[in-house]
């Protein structure tokens, strides 16, 4: 059995807000984290954060921290399975790159940095990857409230832009907007209007960070809109570290 008192932990990482908030809090305890673990899921996913998961190499290469990337030809998507079973089929890759990583590194796996809010679906899972590797798990937005966490995101600095919308009160306006006071004031109102989340954690929205205290260069992005009147994404044309 692997030494983890002395290994590496590992962050699952998209680049979105809350991967990159559990990061950086990490970062702030003095946690080694040695990799960071990106999935590219096909299609929907019950278990991952989808758009522009390709931009974490960018992000990567800005906070200095070599990626893992996991690219699962299949994650079920041409069986019809419940929800339950999907999770665990989409988990498999992700597990099987962990174990690999737990091989690898010198200590092997001491722990997996999270960046769920509210998901029991999400969490339960790594919980037991964790628990399989007999690693600890830090996830420091686990059932935080909402806008405390929004606006510590905003206070450390961090440029959070929403690159994905579907709910009410969300148009296209909001497509490559950066999440700052005032649009967390609309997110607050719409939130009691709508039921619409201030984190986006239903699917509301999706976003990815640009810059922030870890980060030593920004990204810099050219996009178009896409909109069919109800939901939208930014499709990205070009990206670089600024």
């Amino acid at each position: 059995m692997n030494d983890h008192g002395a290994g590496a932990w590992l962050a699952l990482f998209s680049g979105g807000k809350d991967s990159s908030w559990a990061l950086y809090r990490a970062l702030q305890r003095d946690l080694s984290v040695e990799r960071l673990v990106t999935v590219h899921p096909r299609g929907d996913s019950y278990m991952y954060h989808v758009p522009a998961t390709d931009l974490a190499r960018l992000a990567a290469e800005s906070i200095g921290i070599e990626l893992v990337e996991v690219e699962p030809d299949d994650f079920g998507a041409e069986t019809v399975i419940d929800a339950g079973r999907q999770g665990d089929v989409e988990l498999e890759p992700l597990e099987t790159a962990v174990r690999d990583l737990d091989a690898d590194l010198p200590g092997g796996v001491a722990g997996i940095v999270a960046g769920a809010v509210e998901s029991e679906y999400q969490t339960s899972r790594i919980e037991g990857l964790a628990d399989r590797l007999d690693a600890e798990l830090f996830a420091p937005l686990w059932q935080r409230d909402p806008e405390t966490l929004a606006r510590e995101m905003l206070a450390a600095g961090f440029e959070i832009r929403i690159i994905q919308v579907a709910a009410a009160g969300l148009d296209e306006a909001w497509l490559g907007r950066r999440l700052d006071e005032d649009a967390l004031a609309e997110l607050l109102s719409l939130n009691e209007e709508y039921g619409v989340h201030v984190l986006g954690e239903g699917g509301e929205f999706e976003t990815l960070v640009t810059d922030g205290p870890h980060m030593d260069r920004p990204i810099e992005l050219t996009y178009d809109s896409e909109w069919d009147g109800t939901r939208g994404s930014i499709r990205i044309e070009d990206a670089w570290l600024g």
